[in-house]
């Protein structure tokens, strides 16, 4: 890929990311193009394009005043915002890497990040992570700076550059290429040493537009009768980190359609933000979506409904709306019944939404009705960050039930004979950080084995399985994509493994595993994310004092596993819904003998360390209530 253009119908030409935040500030059709929340946390405020564009160029400039040069390294350690926005943009200006990291990761794996990229600088979005930077000091021979934005925010990163005109920064853009690395990520993971993804500005760009071609025009042409038209795509919020899969090609094309954009993370205001921001897109992660639609119905009698029975029965008849292919007037006038139950729905995700993008895959087959049915748009999209964040997405118009859409333009999908999925495209990664070895096996013809396990329907739908190994296992090809397995039977769906995988896409759930043979019902063990659970301790503002223990028996933090664990008995038949759990303080370790080394749980060794715990979930069942 060459050049990219910008937007569907732009005229300039994009020579690589750094011309992004200028095409930006100029095309956007709006004169905000990101919104933050305000230092109290109280409400949004809008960034003009043109104070957009003043903080890119100074902060670009002020990492060339230390020295940052193209090809280095930049780590961000800071939650998804305007600050960690204009950082990445401006990295990709002065034609540097960004390595970005979730808030709450731990000294551990910060420090094995840093060693295995060498940074040139590093932006921390506070002090807690300042004693690991400063400890590696010597250790980091490229280190010029350490900025944090709790102290003097994005003008201290600008200040060395304060002298310079604008030729520097354009001298930088006018050099940038489509083989420049603009990312380094790092795959989330419990395993502390992941190897780092490269990503180009080509495939980054690439994986943009494909995103803007498949939902663009469903963000603009989703409209009720009646709603006073606006340009472009609008607001689009954000409930991703910019260190996840899908997230980069996303704040890139949100510029491509001139959007205007705001990120919200998990935390107790997080649904108040989400309603107060009223999106027309909102991209999340299905757990989202669960906590919305159990908040509403657990509201259901506060608000003067009848009860939830009542709920229930909406539910029902905007499942059965979804799923009728011939809608008439009778399921209309049903439908209508509970257009006062509906109409609740879409106003906690802010009353304007024409879109939801659930990322990752795992939404139930239930909720996905539901939504529809109520009239919120709703489809789901999927990637790794080997395969460029993105690789399928669904549109309103071309919708199936339980899939992740179809491939995007320009990419080809195709399972091999034992069900992993593979992926060929413009925009699969350009390699691992530092291991040729490790990415010469990675790939069979430029066929990327993705590790998880999914199936292609006749009209090209990707439905996904559980995931077939560790991320950072990943050593090989193990069959080529598109053959059969001569002889083999359908395979039955591993249930366990599916609630598995559901549950742990909750952030605050590290690992989890089922208990059921010989049992009267399923239980299961679940682990805390000690990232998450620090950041969780953060934003509740739970004391320093308390263990994790303490806080793994913690009431709202409890609250927030017992909503995984509804959301993945949903995933499940009836029978293997999980019936009672116990959440463990520390995650299950290679150390302790309880992982093997390709990441995946030794389960006889963890029944018998945890046997006692597990006799104590048959005597006092928990049952959590949907």
């Amino acid at each position: 890929m060459a050049e990219s253009s910008v937007g569907a119908g732009g005229q300039e030409r994009l020579r690589g990311l750094g011309d992004v935040p200028y095409a930006w500030a100029e095309d956007a059709p709006r004169d905000e193009v990101l919104v933050g929340l305000s230092e109290d946390g109280t409400g949004w405020e809008p960034v003009s394009s043109r104070d957009f564009l003043a903080l890119v160029a100074g902060v670009a400039k002020g990492l060339i005043g230390v020295g940052v040069g193209a090809g280095d390294r930049i780590v961000v350690v800071a939650r998804p915002g305007v600050a960690c926005a204009v950082v990445v943009l401006a990295a990709w200006v002065v034609r540097a890497a960004v390595v970005v990291l979730a808030p709450g990761v731990s000294a551990e794996r910060l420090g094995y990040v840093l060693r295995d990229c060498d940074p040139a600088a590093v932006v921390l979005e506070d002090g807690r992570h300042a004693a690991t930077v400063g400890a590696l000091g010597r250790e980091l021979s490229d280190l010029a700076r350490v900025w944090r934005l709790d102290q003097g925010g994005l003008e201290s990163i600008a200040r060395p550059g304060a002298y310079m005109d604008s030729t520097a920064v354009r001298f930088r853009r006018e050099e940038q290429s489509p083989s420049d690395v603009a990312a380094v990520v790092y795959p989330v993971s419990t395993v502390v040493r992941t190897r780092g993804v490269v990503l180009t500005h080509g495939g980054v760009l690439a994986a943009a537009e494909a995103v803007v071609e498949r939902l663009s025009s469903a963000a603009r042409d989703e409209r009720r009768r009646g709603e006073r038209e606006e340009p472009g795509v609008g607001r689009v919020l954000v409930e991703l980190g910019l260190w996840e899969a899908g997230a980069l090609p996303g704040l890139v094309a949100c510029a491509l359609t001139g959007a205007s954009v705001g990120f919200v993370s998990w935390g107790p205001r997080m649904r108040r933000e989400v309603r107060t921001f009223a999106p027309r897109v909102l991209v999340c992660r299905p757990w989202l979506v669960d906590r919305v639609y159990q908040a509403e119905r657990s509201a259901a009698p506060r608000n003067g409904w009848d009860n939830v029975d009542s709920f229930n029965l909406a539910t029902e008849l905007a499942v059965e709306y979804d799923k009728a292919q011939r809608k008439g007037a009778w399921r209309r006038m049903s439908r209508a019944m509970y257009e006062w139950v509906f109409s609740r729905v879409r106003e906690a995700l802010g009353g304007r939404v024409r879109l939801v993008v659930c990322v990752g895959g795992g939404l139930s087959e239930r909720l996905e009705r539901f939504f529809n049915g109520a009239g919120v748009p709703l489809v789901q999209a999927w990637g790794t960050p080997e395969s460029g964040g993105v690789v399928t997405a669904g549109s309103p118009q071309e919708r199936r039930v339980q899939t992740v859409g179809r491939a995007l333009a320009g990419v080809e999908v195709r399972p091999s004979g034992d069900g992993e999925v593979y992926v060929r495209g413009p925009w699969v990664f350009g390699g691992y950080w530092g291991d040729e070895e490790a990415t010469r096996s990675a790939l069979w013809e430029g066929w990327l084995a993705t590790g998880v396990a999914g199936s292609l329907d006749e009209s090209g739908f990707v439905a996904l399985g559980r995931r077939l190994r560790a991320e950072s296992s990943r050593s090989g090809v193990r069959g080529r994509p598109g053959a059969r397995a001569s002889g083999a039977a359908e395979a039955e769906p591993d249930h366990a493994a599916v609630w598995e995988q559901r549950a742990c896409a909750h952030p605050l759930v590290a690992q989890a595993m089922v208990i059921g043979r010989g049992r009267p019902y399923a239980s299961a063990l679940v682990t805390l994310a000690g990232d998450q659970v620090e950041y969780w301790r953060l934003v509740n503002n739970r004391p320093l004092s308390m263990t994790r223990a303490e806080l793994a028996a913690d009431a709202d933090l409890g609250a927030e596993i017992r909503s995984a664990v509804v959301a993945a008995n949903h995933a499940v038949p009836a029978e293997w819904a999980v019936r009672a759990f116990h959440v463990l303080a520390e995650e299950f370790t290679a150390a302790a003998g309880l992982v093997l080394g390709d990441g995946s749980l030794r389960r006889d060794a963890v029944l018998r360390a945890f046997a006692e715990e597990i006799e104590g979930l048959y005597r006092s069942r928990e049952t959590p209530r949907e």
